[in-house]
């Protein structure tokens, strides 16, 4: 059975986007991107909700010939367009860059993938990772917690019917406070 990952860079207050989608707190340092770097290549699979999949379709597909792209950043482009991804959307009707579009019950699907026989999934996107998170199927939490309050916006952990219990699996801090958390779903 695969292993699900949820993670994702939150502000201090549990937001991984603040009011009007912005996101513009949350610029990695590169050592922080080469975090992310080693955890899309450790991964197989990468799932999106719409939201989290318009936000990275619309710069990372050209994010390594910008003119001001840093080496990580471009890297990180790179390895984005390779990673295989689906897409949960009952919105959009195509997609591109190595990815499918699943527009039936993500639950349903999510749970197909992770009994199949291959290497760990990525989950992104708080609606997405919400519907997974109370089905159960969250297997580890990834929150790279960034030294900023916005007050508002799209919370990280949405409602939960039922208390999940972790263990924690790995700390790290980043150039300007940015602290890695990571954690296992106790079973």
């Amino acid at each position: 059975m695969r292993k699900l990952i949820y993670g994702m860079n939150v502000t201090l207050d549990g937001y991984i986007a603040a009011a009007g989608d912005d996101i513009g707190w949350g610029r990695p340092s590169d050592e922080l991107f080469q975090c992310w770097h080693d955890g899309m290549r450790a991964s197989s699979l990468s799932l999106y909700g719409r939201k989290l999949w318009e936000t990275m379709s619309s710069h990372w597909p050209t994010g390594d010939q910008q003119p001001d792209a840093t080496p990580a950043e471009i890297e990180f482009a790179r390895l984005w367009r390779g990673m295989p991804k689906v897409v949960f959307s009952s919105t959009i009707d195509k997609v591109d860059w190595n990815t499918r579009l699943v527009t039936g019950d993500a639950v349903t699907e999510i749970t197909r993938l992770k009994a199949e026989d291959d290497g760990p999934m990525d989950i992104g996107g708080a609606t997405l990772a919400g519907a997974a998170m109370r089905a159960g199927l969250i297997d580890e939490y990834t929150l790279v917690t960034v030294p900023v309050l916005v007050g508002g916006g799209t919370p990280f952990f949405t409602a939960l019917d039922s208390w999940v219990n972790l263990n924690l699996v790995e700390t790290r801090t980043f150039p300007g406070g940015a602290l890695l958390t990571r954690y296992e779903t106790r079973r």
